[in-house]
C-alpha cells in the first residue's frame, strides 16, 4: 500500500487541536462576548444554544446542563424514578449511564448486547422486566442508533418509559429521524472528545414535553424557578456561559463533521476489508454518527501494542463491562452473565476517527494494521 503520510508519522487517537485551529477566531469572539456580558452561568449564549440544539434534534425543548451525566440523572427524576425502582440498561457503555440510575436510588438491571451493533439486545429486554421496572435506557453506543422500534414496543407493552442515552450519538439517524426524540426524554454529552464537544464539561436533556423541560430547568438550578424560593430538592447542574458560546459556534459545523466521520469510516471499510478484523457496520435501519470506529479481534492487545509502537493512537472502549465493576459488585453479577458484552470487552479496539483525519493518515493506520497481520 502506498501512502503520502510519512512512514513514522505519529497519528493521534484524537486531535482536538486540528478541530480548534480553523475555528479559533470565531470561538475567541464568542467567548469575548460572553466575558463582556459577564454571563458566566447560563445566560444568553446558553439559551441560544438550547434553541439551536433543539432545532437540530427536531425536538421541542433542550435544557443545557453541566454534564451529560447530570442530564441523564435529571431525565430519570422527571419520570419519578427512585428508591426501589429498576431501570434496564446495557453493561457495555461508559459508567455514567449507570451512575444516573444509581443517583436516583434505583437499580441498574443489565441486559446483554447485540453482537453486530454493540447495543442493547431488544430480544432480551422483556425477560428482564419485573414489577419494579420503570424504564429502559438504551445507549446509542459509538454513535450507532439502538434498535428502537422493538424497544418501544416492549415499553408500551409493559408501560415503561424509554430514556435514550445519546451521549455519543449527536446527529445519528434511526429510520430517517435523528435520535434523541423517540423516548420520553434523552440525554446528550458535550464532553470535549464528543462529536459536539465543549471546551470543558457540558450536557443537555432533550424532550418534547413542556412540563418536563420546565421542571428540568428548575432542578438544574437548585429546585428553583424564583431566586431564593425552592420548590423541591435540586442541584447545581447549570451549564457555564462560555460552554454555551463554544457549543453555539461548533454546532454550525456538526453536519459537515458528521459527514466527514462517515467518509473516514467508509475509507477504513475499504482499506481493512481484507484483514481478519471484524469491522463495524451500520444496521439497515441506522446511519451512525461514527463517534468511534471500533474493530474486533481476539489478539486485540497485541494489535494495540503494535499500533502504539508505530505511533498510531488507539483506545479501549470499554475494557471492563459495568456488571463486573467493583462499584457494582453489590448487584451480584458474575463473569459469564453477559457473554457478548464480556467478549466485546476483550476484543474491541478503537482506531482514530475524527473529521480532520486525512486520507494519507487513514492509509497509514490501515497499513500498520495490515503489517501486524502479515507478521502474525
Amino acid at each position: 500500500m502506498t501512502t503520502n503520510a510519512g512512514k513514522n508519522e505519529a497519528i493521534p487517537y484524537l486531535d482536538l487541536v486540528a478541530q480548534m485551529r480553523p475555528l479559533r477566531k470565531e470561538i475567541d469572539a464568542a467567548i469575548a462576548r460572553t466575558l463582556d456580558n459577564c454571563s458566566f452561568c447560563l445566560g444568553p449564549d446558553v439559551a441560544q444554544f438550547e434553541k439551536d440544539f433543539a432545532r437540530f434534534c427536531a425536538s421541542e425543548h433542550c435544557v443545557a446542563f453541566n454534564s451529560g451525566t447530570s442530564a441523564l440523572h435529571v431525565a430519570l427524576l422527571l419520570l419519578n424514578i427512585g428508591d426501589g425502582d429498576e431501570v434496564i440498561t446495557t453493561p457495555s457503555t461508559f459508567v455514567a449511564t449507570s451512575w444516573a440510575i444509581s443517583y436516583t436510588g434505583a437499580k441498574p438491571v443489565y441486559v446483554d448486547i447485540d453482537e453486530a451493533t454493540f447495543n442493547l439486545d431488544p430480544a432480551l429486554v422483556e425477560r428482564a422486566v419485573t414489577p419494579r421496572t420503570k424504564a429502559v435506557m438504551p445507549v446509542h453506543l459509538y454513535g450507532h442508533p439502538a434498535n428502537l422500534d422493538p424497544l418501544l414496543a416492549a415499553c408500551r407493552k409493559h408501560n415503561l418509559a424509554l430514556v435514550e442515552d445519546a451521549a455519543q450519538a449527536h446527529g445519528a439517524i434511526y429510520k430517517n429521524k435523528v435520535v434523541g426524540t423517540f423516548g420520553a426524554v434523552s440525554g446528550f454529552s458535550f464532553y470535549p472528545g464528543k462529536n459536539l464537544g465543549a471546551y470543558g464539561e457540558g450536557g443537555a436533556l432533550v424532550t418534547n414535553s413542556g412540563a418536563f423541560a420546565a421542571r428540568a430547568r428548575a432542578l438544574r438550578e437548585h429546585g428553583s424557578t424564583q431566586r431564593y424560593y425552592h420548590d423541591e430538592i435540586g442541584f447545581n447542574y447549570r451549564m457555564e456561559g462560555i460552554q454555551g458560546a463554544v457549543l453555539g459556534v461548533k454546532l454550525k459545523h456538526l453536519d459537515a463533521w458528521t459527514q466527514a466521520r462517515r467518509n473516514v469510516a467508509h475509507r477504513y471499510h475499504q482499506l481493512l476489508a481484507s484483514t481478519p478484523l471484524q469491522l463495524p457496520r451500520e444496521a439497515d435501519y441506522a446511519q451512525s454518527a461514527w463517534h468511534l470506529y471500533v474493530v474486533r479481534h481476539p489478539r486485540r492487545d497485541e494489535l494495540k501494542k503494535h499500533l502504539e509502537a508505530n505511533q498510531v493512537g488507539c483506545a479501549l472502549h470499554y475494557p471492563l463491562p459495568l456488571h463486573l465493576q467493583k462499584a457494582y459488585a453489590h448487584l451480584g453479577y458474575k463473569p459469564g452473565d453477559f457473554p457478548v458484552s464480556e467478549k466485546a470487552a476483550r476484543e474491541c479496539l478503537s482506531l482514530p476517527i475524527y473529521p480532520e483525519l486525512t486520507d494519507a493518515q487513514i492509509q497509514r493506520v490501515a497499513a500498520v494494521v495490515q503489517d501486524f497481520f502479515k507478521a502474525h
